[in-house]
């Protein structure tokens, strides 16, 4: 297992790797798979068919609020599309998307050839899509929960809130946390232990960068927003307990304060992946090495920092010691600094390279653009005079997505048209990718800018109707317009992306001229990613000359070897083989989720999760060959 000059011919028998790491053909072998593309790619399209009932419910949300006193919601209805929408936005769509980014190219990034335990990366997806499908399906047995989507008691408790629709939030918490911590640890263990050969620490892209520290938030964050929505408030609705019963003795403020350490660092889980993605398009599309990479690396780690000691910001309405107040006042305003820096760098990069617009670039201008803007005022709203006066309005919900969808969706949506020849083996249409961007640009502002100005006359938000003489008929239908130009904007990328898959034109393997190792791979990669493991030289990559490039050899064909390196530089350490693919994570997925969906109506459930999951596990590590082999 040593490094090998590059010579003209591939040394890898292509026959036997494809043999070896391709999954199983037929249905069987596709429930079976625990390859990284096919986990990835699955988790990718899942997430933006969520994307599109959220967007949904939205369009539902702005129809009833288009003018006063409408009649198209009632206020029962309309308290549950807003609780599904912030819901499938935020657990079901944000954070699974970027993971599903993160599992499809993270281990291209690093030169390996799978993530590092493809059978929990599996078992993550079905987690996830099983409980998106427990909410949704809830819709058809008349348990829609309608307590937002923070679900604050003691509103949300059974005396305001009857019936099992928040209970079935709570419990689907459970399954989208679990799903998202199964992916963080095996991103964590990918980047930081199967690195290829030289890739040091100082040379790790960015976007691998973002996901690592978003992976160790998420490890941090979410047993948070797992405490308080089971142990909290789904014990309390169930079992009798009064964690947050007021009228036993219980605290309210203590849910919020555990839902908030995890909210709040949700905002920067979703939106570092972004920042790593708008690093990686500028760096090719201005043909230079992005400027301060010390610097973005650090400022991201900040970010992930400073996002556990906000959290109180969202709740200066609710009384606090002053010096509480001084103190989450200043790290509001912090944050502020490290996110800066990064624009800062990405504008010198600019500067100072040779520039291609392309539908990707589009939408990192409009990113900066928007980003900016929730910027300002998200510094607004860390002043408390203000942010008592605007708290609980549409300033806020205007603030909220100028973050979250400049934040996050532009940059994703850039990344999408970047990475789209990797993805499918072809190039999407420019032209429509940039007719699309507009509309979704325009749209976006039209839609949110106007909710300040709603915000300042006093409109808050959660509200399902309003009488008229208030100030506030204009700019609600004009926001409901813009929600319209947003669906069409949505529906032409949908449109784009279907027509080029079919049938545009064929992408060669680095058709950017990228720096990054996911380039060197084919469009779309072969199973096994790479031939040859690559040996890095430089932070960018595929920019060093050929000549001066190396591979990786000695690592077997006919068994699912991977290389194993040290953290700090990338030096080769042992071989390990990963297991072949399996219907275990699946079973054990289904065994914990017919537990979970049941312990919502019995906690008999709980045994029934405990055994088939146990069945589960020992078929899944129940051992059939050795695991590791000698360096």
């Amino acid at each position: 297992m040593t490094p090998a000059a590059t010579e003209p011919h591939v040394y890898a028998d292509l026959d036997v790797l494809r043999q070896t790491w391709s999954s199983k053909p037929g249905l069987f072998g596709w429930l079976s798979s625990i390859n990284h593309q096919e986990i990835g790619r699955r988790y990718i399209l899942t997430a933006f068919i969520f994307l599109l009932l959220g967007g949904f419910e939205a369009l539902l949300m702005r129809l009833q609020l288009a003018k006063p006193e409408n009649t198209f919601l009632s206020a029962g209805r309309y308290n549950q599309v807003f609780t599904l929408h912030g819901t499938t936005m935020m657990f079901l769509f944000a954070v699974p998307v970027m993971e599903g980014m993160g599992i499809y190219l993270v281990p291209l990034m690093v030169g390996t050839r799978n993530v590092a335990f493809p059978r929990l990366n599996a078992f993550g997806y079905w987690m996830y899509l099983a409980g998106g499908l427990f909410l949704y399906g809830c819709a058809f047995f008349n348990m829609v929960p309608d307590a937002g989507w923070f679900s604050y008691p003691p509103l949300s408790g059974p005396q305001f809130s009857p019936g099992k629709g928040v209970d079935a939030w709570a419990q689907m918490i459970t399954f989208t946390e679990i799903s998202a911590l199964c992916v963080a640890v095996e991103l964590v263990v990918t980047i930081l232990r199967m690195r290829a050969p030289g890739m040091s620490l100082n040379r790790i892209p960015m976007f691998c960068w973002s996901m690592l520290v978003q992976s160790f938030m998420i490890i941090f964050a979410m047993p948070a927003v797992m405490i308080a929505s089971t142990v909290f408030l789904l014990n309390d609705r169930t079992l009798g307990t009064h964690f947050v019963n007021p009228a036993e003795g219980g605290n309210p403020l203590l849910y919020q304060h555990v839902f908030w350490f995890f909210g709040h660092p949700e905002v920067y889980i979703i939106f570092l992946p972004a920042l790593g993605m708008v690093s990686s398009i500028l760096e090719t599309h201005t043909r230079r090495q992005i400027f301060g990479y010390p610097a973005l690396v650090l400022s991201l780690v900040g970010n992930g920092l400073i996002a556990f000691g906000l959290w109180v910001h969202h709740m200066f309405a609710t009384g606090l010691p002053q010096i509480g107040e001084a103190y989450f006042t200043a790290t509001s305003m912090m944050i502020a600094i490290t996110s800066g820096v990064q624009i800062f760098c990405w504008l010198a990069t600019l500067w100072s390279g040779r520039l291609r617009v392309t539908t990707a670039v589009h939408f990192v201008f409009g990113f900066i653009f928007i980003f900016v803007m929730g910027g300002m005022t998200g510094v607004m709203l860390a002043s408390i005079p203000l942010d008592l006066q605007a708290h609980d309005t549409f300033f806020v919900v205007a603030h909220f997505h100028y973050v979250l969808i400049g934040g996050a969706l532009f940059p994703l949506f850039g990344g999408f048209h970047y990475w789209f020849p990797k993805f499918t083996g072809r190039m999407i249409d420019e032209r429509l990718g940039r007719l699309s961007f507009w509309l979704l640009f325009v749209g976006f502002n039209a839609t949110f800018f106007p909710m300040h100005w709603l915000g300042m006359l006093g409109m808050t938000r959660r509200v399902y109707t309003y009488v008229p003489g208030l100030g506030w008929d204009r700019a609600n239908m004009a926001a409901t317009i813009g929600a319209f130009i947003i669906l069409l904007g949505g529906l032409i990328f949908i449109a784009n992306a279907l027509r080029s898959r079919g049938s545009g034109a064929r992408a060669e393997n680095d058709p950017w001229e990228g720096s990054t190792l996911e380039w060197e791979a084919g469009s779309p990669p072969a199973p096994y990613n790479f031939p040859n493991l690559p040996v890095v030289t430089s932070r960018t990559a595929l920019w060093t000359p050929v000549a001066e490039r190396s591979i990786v050899v000695g690592l077997r064909e006919d068994r699912r070897e991977i290389l194993i390196s040290n953290v700090l530089d990338a030096e080769p350490h042992h071989r390990s083989v990963q297991p072949r693919p399996s219907l275990w994570p699946l079973l054990t997925a289904f065994g914990f989720s017919i537990g979970l969906a049941g312990s919502i109506f019995a906690f008999f459930w709980y045994y029934v999760a405990s055994v088939l999951g146990m069945i589960g596990l020992i078929g899944w590590f129940w051992p059939n060959r050795p695991l590791e082999v000698d360096p």
